[in-house]
């Protein structure tokens, strides 16, 4: 198993990702992606668009990342959104108070706990500050807005922020988005980009960073009536750690499959159940370890205030379990919120197959009266009381009702509020929908594939280090290599390969610079599935030219025409492709000489 030491300085010595202003001494928690961790990351975008939004029908938008606060006010981030500080009374640095009782106990999650607890265990542990050595026993556990703070416009300008997820850009544009589906339900919204979150102590390389890619999807479903087609994922397998079993004391995740999961009700929601296998079967296709990957299901504690259930996708990597993906089934909190908010409507009319007559109560609130009475507040009242009889339509049974303005509890006169129940025919009904959300971690996710692929062994006596990443995901498709630098022909052709490769679209590197074997390390650490050795005997053959190609995991090799190049690494790269490399053996004849040292 790869130690993080040994992923990390492979990922900057070989260009995937390294702190970012480092001639400035840098800043915690912002890294730079270098060419090879740019290709990477772009490849995994690419594959989960693929996936989420072109495979399942969703639309795809960019909204901005920079917000107004009001957006904040409705969706709960100002109030909600923080982690637990804790300041050394020494030193002065901060910490995040639940992690250090993660790393002193047994504890895996000790977010759930709350402040309280968390304080209380950072004493009966005696746990230290881990800049000075100072105990932090007794000291008051803060919570910290999470959000960056900006303004827009000049001067103090209007408050705005980087916004912490992309779900809200999504949410805030439901009014035209819901006209782009043509107000039919179910249909969903995918977005890839930035988020922000200050976080208290960024650790573990691009693990827990304040600017990362968020892949997101939100799905809007009609309660009452709209249900995934389960069916395409009944039988994927899971590794599943419910609730129930992380609070047993021999409790361990276990197998089983997506139907059977959500028809024991392991899994609450159906729609949940749907995505967390068509996450599985993706997770695969990319290159998670299987063995080393889990779903787990959040704690009471755990839950967001707007969660039913929520599972979190987590793979094992250095020791620890990430979480890398969420899936959130959100109910309507936040369409419902950023209506009462914004004034706007966040519904979708449902039409009914035929019309229906219902009772109705309604009220028409005398304004002569109530207008002298409450003054500006008059309307409010009035609008009041017709939210109240559309809920709770028995309240009016009373001599009085009694309404909430903004905290302020307003009695008013039954007979004023004209309250009635009426038959009224209806062609549809105006629905909010529910939400449910699978929310991707791009640089965890991505991290986890670099970690999972690497591996160590022995070529020819000498020990190399590679990534065994899916030619999909791969940075550089094959990389060329004249055997030798120095031979004009070998230059020549290897040039001309190089722009075939290129001209049917793949990600190519030309490389003449020090001995092959050497040029082979360097693309076995970056995890280039095939490389493409130009030599002499390739030339001098009585027939056609040829190359040789040689695959990154097992090292061997095979001889095929230059003209046949192109067309069999197109194939061998296309993930819908069954073709394999020992096929291109049995076709052509494995490479019995060895250039792997030459």
């Amino acid at each position: 198993m790869a130690r993080q030491a040994d992923v990390m300085e492979l990922a900057k010595r070989r260009g995937f990702f390294f702190g970012a202003n480092g001639a400035y001494g840098g800043v915690a928690g912002f890294y730079t992606y270098g060419p090879k961790g740019a290709a990477l990351k772009d490849n995994l975008e690419s594959a989960w668009r693929d996936r989420f939004t072109v495979k399942q029908g969703n639309h795809e938008i960019e909204a901005p990342t920079v917000m107004p606060e009001a957006v904040f006010e409705a969706s709960g981030h100002l109030d909600g959104f923080d982690d637990m500080l804790v300041e050394c009374p020494e030193c002065g640095v901060s910490h995040r108070a639940d992690h250090l009782v993660e790393g002193a106990t047994d504890i895996e999650d000790a977010e759930a706990l709350g402040p309280e607890r968390v304080g209380e265990l950072l004493g009966e542990h005696d746990v230290e500050c881990p800049n000075c050595g100072a105990t932090l026993a007794g000291e008051p556990i803060d919570e910290f807005n999470l959000m960056f703070e900006t303004s827009i416009g000049p001067g103090s300008g209007q408050p705005g922020y980087l916004r912490p997820e992309t779900a809200q850009g999504i949410f805030v544009e439901f009014p035209r988005l819901k006209e782009y589906a043509r107000n039919r339900l179910p249909f969903g919204v995918t977005q890839i980009g930035p988020a922000y979150r200050n976080e208290i102590s960024p650790r573990r390389g691009i693990i827990r960073v304040r600017e990362f890619t968020q892949a997101e999807l939100e799905t809007f479903i009609d309660p009452e009536s709209d249900e995934p087609p389960l069916e395409e994922v009944a039988d994927v397998e899971v590794t599943l750690y419910p609730a129930t079993e992380q609070d047993a004391e021999d409790g361990e995740p276990y197998e089983t499959t997506v139907d059977e999961a959500v028809a024991e009700g392991v899994v609450g929601s159906d729609w949940v159940g749907y995505y967390l296998g068509i996450a599985q079967t993706w997770y695969e296709r990319v290159g998670v370890d299987m063995d080393r990957f889990r779903f787990r299901q959040h704690l009471p504690g755990e839950l967001a205030h707007y969660a039913a259930d929520c599972w979190d996708a987590e793979s094992e990597v250095s020791g620890d379990w990430v979480e890398i993906t969420g899936f959130a089934y959100r109910g309507d909190y936040d369409l419902s919120k950023h209506a009462e908010h914004s004034g706007e409507s966040f519904t979708v009319f449902k039409q009914y197959d035929e019309p229906k007559t219902v009772e109705r109560a309604t009220v028409a609130p005398d304004m002569a009266t109530l207008g002298p009475e409450f003054g500006g507040r008059a309307g409010d009242v009035a609008d009041a009381l017709e939210r109240l009889a559309e809920r709770d339509p028995d309240a009016f049974e009373a001599d009085e009702v009694t309404v909430d303005l903004d905290g302020d509890e307003v009695s008013v006169p039954t007979d004023l509020a004209n309250f009635s129940v009426e038959e009224v025919t209806e062609n549809g009904e105006h629905v909010t929908p529910h939400v449910v959300e699978p929310s991707f971690g791009i640089d965890r996710v991505l991290y986890t594939l670099v970690e999972h692929a690497y591996r160590e062994d022995t070529v020819d006596g000498e020990e190399r280090t590679y990534l065994a990443l899916d030619p999909e995901l791969a940075p550089t498709d094959a990389a060329v290599f004249p055997l030798v630098s120095n031979d004009d022909g070998l230059l020549e052709l290897a040039d001309e390969v190089t722009a075939d490769l290129r001209a049917a679209g793949l990600a190519v590197e030309h490389d003449d610079s020090g001995s092959i074997g050497r040029r082979y390390r360097r693309q076995d650490e970056v995890g280039t599935p095939f490389c493409v050795t130009v030599d002499r005997d390739g030339l001098e053959g009585d027939g056609p030219d040829t190359v040789t190609l040689r695959e990154r995991d097992t090292a061997a090799q095979v001889r095929v025409p230059v003209a046949d190049a192109a067309a069999e690494l197109e194939t061998l790269l296309d993930p819908e492709s069954d073709r394999a490399f020992e096929d291109l053996t049995s076709a052509y004849g494995a490479v019995e000489t060895d250039v792997e040292t030459a």
